[in-house]
C-alpha cells in the first residue's frame, strides 16, 4: 500500500508539473473580429486574452483557465493539470494518514514492551523489549526520535495538504478558479460602491455539481474543451466574465489616486530604514516590489496599514507604455492634491464617477 500511494503521488505530481496548464498560443485573436472589443491585449505575448485566461508573472505566458502559479511543482496550475494537481492533493494526505497510522502502532508496540513499572515511578528501557523477542528491524532511541520526527512532518501535510485540497474542491465544484472567485468579490463590490442595481451572475457554473466536476475530472484524464472557448450557463453572454474584468480595470483607474514620491525606496522585501513596523508588516505575497526615487509619481490602487501597492507612472512609455507595478511603504509618498487620470479635485468626487 505505502508503494501504491507513493506510486500514485508521484505519477500526479510529474503529470501536474511537466504537462502544464496550457498556454494561449502567441498572437491568438478570436475568430469573429468583432469579439476583440470583449477581450483583454496582453502587450507581452502579443494577443487578446482568451476567457478565463490570465497573463503569469513567473511564466511569461497567458495560461488557459488559470488558479494560481504553485511553487512546489514550479508551474502554473490551469486548464490542463488542473486535475492531476488536486489529485495530488488528496493523494498526499492519505498517504501521510496511513504512514501515520504505521508510525503510532510502532512506537505504541515498541514501548509497551520497553516499560517498566514500579511502586513510584515508570521506567521505559529502549535497549531490548521486555516481554517479546527482538524485533525484526532494531528500535532503539535513534529509531524513536526518528520516528517520532516523521510522524511530526506526515501530521503536518496531512493539515496542510488537507485545507488546500478542500479549497481546491470549494472552487471545482463551482466551476471557478481562485482567481475567478475573487473576480466575482469584486464584481459584487464595485455593484455595492456604484449602487447600479445590476446582477453579475457567473456563467461557467452549469448550476450541477456533478457537471461542474465532470468539466476538470474525465475518465480519459484530458479536460473537456480546447481552454480556449467555454459552455455557459443560460441567460450568459459568452464574454459576460470578460467584459466584467473590463469594467473593474476601467473602475479601477477611476479608484486610483496618485502619489508622489518623498523618499527613496530600493525596492527590497523588508526595509529596514522605513520603521520597525514597516518591516514587520510587509506584505505576504509573491507581488513584486518597486524601486522609487524622490520626485516620481505613482498611480495607488489599494494598500495595507503600512504598504500601498501601485503603479509608477513613467515620464517616457517605453516598452508600449508598461508601466512598473509592485507594493512600496506607505511613509515613502504622499497624496497628491489632483487625482491622476483627470486631474480633478480627489476629494467627494470618485463616489459620483
Amino acid at each position: 500500500m505505502l508503494i501504491n500511494w507513493t506510486v500514485m503521488i508521484l505519477y500526479n505530481y510529474f503529470s501536474a508539473m511537466f504537462v502544464g496548464p496550457g498556454y494561449v498560443p502567441l498572437g491568438w485573436t478570436p475568430e469573429k473580429s468583432q469579439d476583440c472589443t470583449y477581450l483583454q491585449y496582453c502587450k507581452v505575448c502579443q494577443s487578446y486574452k482568451a476567457p478565463r485566461s490570465h497573463h503569469c508573472r513567473k511564466c511569461n505566458r497567458c495560461v488557459m483557465k488559470m488558479d494560481h502559479h504553485c511553487p512546489w511543482i514550479n508551474n502554473c496550475c490551469g486548464y490542463q493539470n488542473h486535475a492531476s494537481f488536486t489529485l495530488f492533493l488528496l493523494l498526499a494526505p492519505l498517504g501521510c494518514i496511513h504512514a501515520s497510522f504505521i508510525f503510532v502502532m510502532t512506537m505504541y508496540t515498541q514501548l509497551y514492551n520497553r516499560i517498566s513499572f514500579g511502586w513510584s515511578s515508570v521506567k521505559i528501557d529502549m535497549s531490548a523489549a521486555k516481554r517479546d523477542p527482538r524485533p525484526i528491524i532494531p528500535f532503539g532511541l535513534s529509531a524513536f526520535a526518528v520516528s517520532l520526527f516523521a510522524l511530526g512532518l506526515a501530521l503536518g501535510t496531512t493539515i496542510a495538504v488537507g485545507m488546500l485540497f478542500i479549497i481546491q474542491m470549494k472552487v471545482i465544484l463551482t466551476n471557478k478558479t481562485s482567481i475567478e472567485s475573487w473576480i466575482e468579490e469584486k464584481a459584487k463590490d464595485r455593484i455595492q460602491y456604484y449602487q447600479t442595481g445590476e446582477t453579475f451572475i457567473f456563467p461557467y457554473d452549469m448550476g450541477s455539481k456533478w457537471k461542474n466536476f465532470k468539466q476538470v475530472f474525465t475518465w480519459s484524464g484530458i479536460p473537456e474543451g480546447n481552454g480556449l472557448d467555454w459552455p455557459v450557463r443560460d441567460g450568459c453572454h459568452q464574454y459576460s466574465l470578460t467584459i466584467e474584468q473590463l469594467k473593474q480595470k476601467a473602475d479601477k483607474r477611476v479608484r486610483s489616486v496618485r502619489y508622489r514620491a518623498v523618499e527613496d525606496y530600493s525596492g527590497v522585501c523588508c526595509p529596514v530604514t522605513k520603521g520597525v513596523k514597516t518591516f514587520f508588516t510587509t506584505p505576504c505575497t509573491e507581488e513584486p516590489r518597486i524601486a522609487l526615487s524622490k520626485g516620481e509619481l505613482i498611480l495607488a490602487t489599494r494598500g495595507l496599514k503600512h504598504w500601498m501597492y501601485g503603479e509608477k507612472i513613467l515620464d517616457t512609455p517605453a516598452d508600449g507604455g508598461i508601466r512598473e507595478r509592485g507594493w512600496f511603504p506607505r511613509k515613502c509618498v504622499e497624496k497628491c492634491q489632483y487625482d491622476s487620470e483627470t486631474d480633478q479635485p480627489v476629494d467627494g468626487e470618485k463616489k459620483n464617477r
